[in-house]
């Protein structure tokens, strides 16, 4: 008695479709899993017995040989429960045993039968609908996430019982679908907007580049003067998030076990962890890797509140995953790629006191204390950072000041125009923000002005500028050029460019 049904595994965000081979045969009662199983495949078998035992059904006493093709790719994930009870029942005849390789089957079984749910669902009806899969038999709880996949029929099924009866034609389950079916941008501000920083007009206008363009941020300043406030609420000011930015989140999010609705995630990631973060939490990790906070960063915001308070080597792993995009964790078991597309907000205090350049307050640091801390920031990692923006306290004049201040949706309004441009500029070349620019698209999009060419190069000269530095600054040109509208980057838009390089002098000696 042989029976064959789909279902799938993942190794990062890929997902491949396996082929569930079952075979019973006569012998002594034997249950075998072979295929490159870990040991989650391999405790499915107390799991597969009990829940059909449980369910009302008879556990065959065979020797049972479940077979995972391909044999040579490495399968981890209780997700395989579901397709392995279904092979045996249907080995055994209960389940009627037509072979039908357009059907797959996910799910993690309870001992009672029950359908549990599973992390990574999403990239899985994704990856399987690539493999020609045409309908997914899904744990119920996993149906708002597997349901925003078009072009496949996904069965929520709540036990094996249930999956037994619409297998074999007794009950009708209707395919499911979502309900909202245009997808649409959501925020979450929790009653925050730009309209409560008052003064520290020159910040919130460098985060308005910022989130334009999606460029990293340094902001230095003293404890008190809004940095930390500013930064988390640079969400109510990103543009909207796009469906197929969503998708990406979800993905990540699905395989990282952190959707808590099991629903498409609609609003830009902002991720703070704390500075005692490890390498394997921030970047990746764990036996089979799983996404760090780089990656639950991808196309949001990952905001480092304290910068020189993060340890030296937790600091240095950043650098390739921000110019890159995406981050690749070896292991034994493993070698994943995660997307890290994320727009990086840094804050730091001038000195180990704070009060460094504060007019109020005198600072008590020696100069080697100052030193030693500010070398904490690698210049490597300060050439990643495209914008530096030094704040200082706000004064009371500023905070009893009640003239108009623009909001979030103010800000956000500009920047969707800013990105809308950038969109139209680059649509057939796979960039989606000036950020994301490669050099020689540099030399054909970011044009300069003859006085703005001027005035760049007596800044390169003083300033002594590195050629990342250089190519950071024109991208910041060309975000503020658009967020004017200009088609050419003029000699106001690369001064402001500029100056958000310029401090670099004053703290690092550069």
């Amino acid at each position: 008695m042989y029976s064959k049904v789909n279902t799938c595994v993942l190794q990062g965000l890929n997902g491949y479709v396996i082929e569930v081979e079952t075979d019973l045969s006569k012998g002594l009662p034997l249950f075998n899993i072979v295929g490159l199983a870990d040991i989650s495949i391999k405790e499915s078998k107390e799991r597969v017995r009990t829940a059909i035992k449980n369910s009302g059904y008879e556990f065959p006493l065979n020797r049972i040989t479940v077979n995972l093709v391909p044999a040579n790719l490495r399968k981890e994930g209780s997700q395989l429960d579901l397709a392995i009870a279904v092979g045996i029942l249907m080995a055994v005849g209960i389940i009627d045993n037509t072979y039908d390789d357009s059907v797959a089957f996910i799910g993690e079984l309870g001992l009672d039968g029950k359908l549990n749910s599973v992390e990574g669902a999403l990239p899985m009806v994704i990856s399987m609908r690539e493999s020609n899969i045409k309908k997914c038999i899904v744990p119920y709880d996993n149906r708002n996430e597997s349901a925003v996949v078009e072009d496949i029929e996904i069965i929520p099924v709540k036990d094996l019982k249930q999956v037994v009866d619409f297998l074999n034609g007794d009950e009708w389950i209707e395919p499911y679908k979502t309900e909202n079916t245009i997808f649409k941008s959501e925020k979450k501000y929790n009653g925050i907007d730009f309209s409560d920083i008052k003064g520290q007009e020159s910040l919130k206008r460098a985060l308005e580049v910022a989130a334009a363009g999606n460029h990293n941020v340094l902001i230095i300043g003293p404890p008190g003067s809004g940095k930390t406030m500013a930064a988390k609420r640079i969400p109510t000011i990103l543009p909207d998030l796009t469906f197929e930015e969503s998708i990406e989140v979800t993905k990540i999010y699905s395989v990282a076990g952190l959707l808590e609705s099991n629903a498409l995630i609609k609003s830009r990631p902002f991720r703070s962890p704390h500075h005692t973060i490890s390498v394997a939490s921030l970047i990746g990790g764990g036996r089979v890797p799983k996404p760090g906070e780089v990656s639950l960063a991808h196309n949001g915001v990952l905001f480092l509140d304290e910068l020189p308070e993060f340890k030296r080597e937790v600091i240095e792993v950043l650098r390739q995953p921000m110019e890159d995009g995406v981050v690749t964790i070896s292991r034994v078991n493993a070698s994943l790629t995660y997307p890290s597309k994320f727009m990086m907000i840094a804050s730091m205090n001038p000195c180990p006191c704070g009060y460094y350049g504060d007019p109020y307050h005198e600072c008590n640091c020696t100069q080697s204390n100052i030193d030693r801390y500010l070398s904490k920031i690698s210049n490597p990692l300060l050439d990643r950072i495209d914008i530096h923006i030094e704040v200082l306290p706000v004064n009371y004049k500023d905070l009893r000041d009640d003239r108009k201040i623009d909001t979030s949706e103010d800000i956000r309004n500009r920047v969707n125009k800013a990105r809308k441009i950038q969109i139209e500029r680059y649509k057939d070349k796979n960039i989606y923000s000036n950020s994301q620019l490669e050099t020689k698209d540099i030399k054909k999009y970011c044009k300069l002005t003859d006085e703005a060419e001027f005035i760049m190069k007596k800044a390169f000269k003083k300033y002594r500028f590195s050629a990342r530095t250089y190519n950071k600054i024109l991208k910041v040109g060309r975000t503020i050029a658009d967020l004017d509208e200009d088609d050419i980057i003029r000699d106001k838009h690369i001064l402001e460019a500029i100056r958000y390089r310029s401090m670099d002098n004053k703290y690092w000696g550069q």
